[in-house]
């Protein structure tokens, strides 16, 4: 027999749809046995477990936020932003310079994870990470990359005055595949990631110490006038991971 779960517990849950509650709560949902799962195991302050199995299938309807149900939801707290990452020494990092889909955002996280990134840095008008379609593309890695909000721009400068790199893609920039590339093992190293439809803003642009190009195939013939930003990103941490294992 499914236990009871109140009409004011499924609002609070619903209510962490909404980003001004997550912020009010320090709340936020993650959904799916993998995520679930991975939530648990990461040390993150799980709230409550709610299964279908014990809440029965229209009160887990309702506080689902998927169009289809799964069978777990997960109310989760938000860790501390202020210690999870600082100003480094050395290591590949990525600037999101306001991504604003929330697909997008879960996509790059999830890139991250597989790629090592060593930490993520956000201009503070990037979609809220833990959006729930945020942390549904995540596919979990959100419990495992190091994330922040910050001024993109000012964290930007930090990377230059410690001697490392801010890189950045530009369609006047020089062909990632024949450019000398830092990998961020002697000095800390930033990849900037442009919003979906502006790219790299013009006060990010002037902290960007290297221009790169994602050349077509073939070079000479057009094609597509971009590429997504997280098939952007897939591309470029590729090739610096490819290049320090030269």
């Amino acid at each position: 027999m499914a236990s009871s779960i109140s009409n004011n517990e499924i609002k609070r849950i619903k209510a962490l749809s909404q980003k001004k509650f997550r912020d009010e709560t320090g709340l936020f949902i993650a959904e799916g046995e993998k995520i679930v799962e991975e939530a648990v195991r990461s040390g993150y302050g799980i709230e409550k477990i709610y299964r279908r199995e014990d809440i029965g299938e229209e009160a887990m309807s309702r506080i689902s936020q998927l169009s289809s149900p799964s069978p777990v939801l997960a109310v989760i707290r938000k860790p501390d932003e202020g210690s999870l990452l600082h100003i480094p020494s050395g290591g590949l990092y990525l600037g999101l310079d306001s991504i604003r889909d929330p697909g997008n955002l879960g996509t790059i996280i999830r890139i991250a994870d597989w790629f090592g990134i060593d930490g993520i840095y956000a201009a503070p008008d990037t979609v809220d990470v833990y959006n729930p379609k945020v942390v549904q593309a995540t596919m979990g890695a959100i419990f495992r990359v190091r994330f922040r909000y910050c001024n993109l721009v000012e964290t930007a400068e930090r990377f230059l005055e410690r001697g490392g790199k801010v890189y950045g893609t530009f369609l006047d920039g020089n062909n990632i595949y024949s450019s000398t590339l830092d990998t961020g093992a002697h000095s800390p190293v930033m990849i900037v990631i442009g919003n979906e439809s502006e790219g790299i803003s013009d006060a990010m642009s002037e902290h960007v110490s290297d221009r790169l190009f994602i050349p077509p195939y073939p070079v000479d013939e057009p094609g597509s006038e971009s590429l997504n930003a997280a098939v952007a990103t897939a591309v470029t941490v590729a090739e610096f991971r490819r290049r320090a294992l030269e």
